[in-house]
């Protein structure tokens, strides 16, 4: 197995690389030269931005929508490269790691003083909508994790400092406070009480915490862990929010979930939460795969088979593998399904797989970055077989050279 993760990676670096870390994304219709039609209308926008997403045909060409940077692209792809030098020791990965993380602290939203990441388009929804400049916790934590992981290889202060910036932002979020601790939302503007958005930012404050000694970060990430694990359902799984709209059980999310408290308990030695992560883990290996490998989107129905749930999957798996060999079986079992039947030939992956036809329209980070950094952490895991959060065995330190 190990030679065809490789390849496959190699493939899709190749494809990443070669475009220049852009690409298409599934939410970017609004940047069609089509959005004025709308005149403003939510709801028309909603169509157009939908019209994009779903269609089987790659419509944006025709509707003037082109590859773009995504930051949280560059994110997966640092992280990636941060694996894959943990697992060889080769120097090309780190330099690349450091280049998209120098990169990324080029492209912060401008407008707030501390680190925060943002989409490189409009959004617009049935609950609520965002533009370009509104950064979000979910894109934030998960850049964020790539410069703990470059600190943690490096020793550097840089990677450690930008990811206090990153958590000093998180501060300056709205929080829900109820009984049962506060949830931290997942936008800037308002509050929104979403469980894989606070668990995200509870995880990341409590890994930067470990390192930096800060009792705000590990204050705040216990009370939003105390919010949503009081939230848990009896079967382990999470809704995506508490409100009945929000009221459906999904793969990828469930991963954010899964790793979240994992890094939690990790940083900060609490065990409070640790029968919260075990339900978890036995509900997500139980209810959303297929005996071969392929990965459902929900918990009771596969349609249609999302790259971003593969991906999640993949990563979410591999970090438990050394503990648990169940999921090492089934992250290769998923790992080598995709590769067969969602990887091109030209080295990307396709966006999704319905019961009678594939959607190939290659995205940036949905499937490409995301890929990326799973198949690169499950060959570290198969490489080495001891991964858990900052202790896998490091390479020596290179020379590359690390900004200050």
């Amino acid at each position: 197995m190990i030679p065809k993760v490789e390849r496959s990676l190699a493939l899709v670096q190749l494809w990443v690389e070669s475009h220049d870390y852009r690409g298409y994304e599934p939410f970017d219709g609004l940047s069609s030269w089509a959005r004025p039609i709308a005149c403003g209308n939510r709801l028309g926008e909603r169509i157009l931005m939908q019209l994009i997403r779903q269609s089987p045909v790659n419509l944006r060409p025709m509707l003037g929508v082109k590859p773009k940077d995504s930051t949280k692209g560059r994110g997966y792809m640092a992280h990636g490269y941060l694996l894959l030098y943990r697992a060889t020791g080769d120097d090309q990965h780190l330099e690349k790691a450091v280049r998209c993380l120098e990169w990324l602290d080029r492209h912060k939203v401008s407008r707030f003083q501390h680190h925060s990441w943002s989409n490189h388009f409009d959004f617009v929804s049935r609950v609520g909508s965002y533009s370009k400049d509104d950064p979000i916790i979910v894109w934030t934590c998960l850049i964020g994790h790539a410069y703990l992981e470059a600190f943690e290889i490096t020793g550097n202060p840089w990677f450690l400092n930008t990811a206090r910036s990153a958590c000093d932002w998180i501060l300056e979020l709205p929080r829900e406070a109820t009984v049962s601790g506060d949830c931290i939302s997942y936008f800037a503007h308002a509050q929104s009480s979403i469980h894989n958005a606070n668990m995200l930012g509870a995880g990341f404050l409590a890994r930067t915490a470990k390192h930096s000694s800060t009792e705000e970060y590990l204050r705040v990430a216990r009370s939003a862990m105390k919010y949503s694990c009081s939230h848990q359902l009896a079967d382990g799984s999470w809704w995506y929010a508490e409100e009945p709209k929000f009221h459906w059980i999904d793969n990828f999310h469930t991963g954010y979930n899964l790793d979240s408290l994992d890094d939690y308990i990790h940083a900060t030695g609490d065990e409070e939460f640790r029968p919260h992560l075990a339900r978890s883990l036995e509900f997500f290996k139980a209810n959303f795969f297929e005996p071969n490998g392929r990965p459902k989107y929900y918990h009771t129905r596969t349609y249609p088979v999302d790259i971003q749930c593969v991906a999640q999957a993949i990563d979410t798996l591999a970090r438990f593998s050394a503990r648990d060999p169940e999921c090492r079986a089934l992250a290769e079992r998923v790992a080598d399904w995709a590769i067969e039947n969602m990887q091109d030939s030209k080295g990307f992956f396709y966006y999704r797989q319905y019961p009678f036809r594939k959607a190939k329209t290659p995205m940036l980070h949905w499937g490409q970055g995301t890929m990326f950094k799973a198949l690169a952490h499950l060959l570290l895991e198969m490489t080495y077989g001891t991964r858990v959060p900052g202790a896998t065995s490091l390479p020596a330190r290179s020379s590359v050279h690390i900004p200050q």
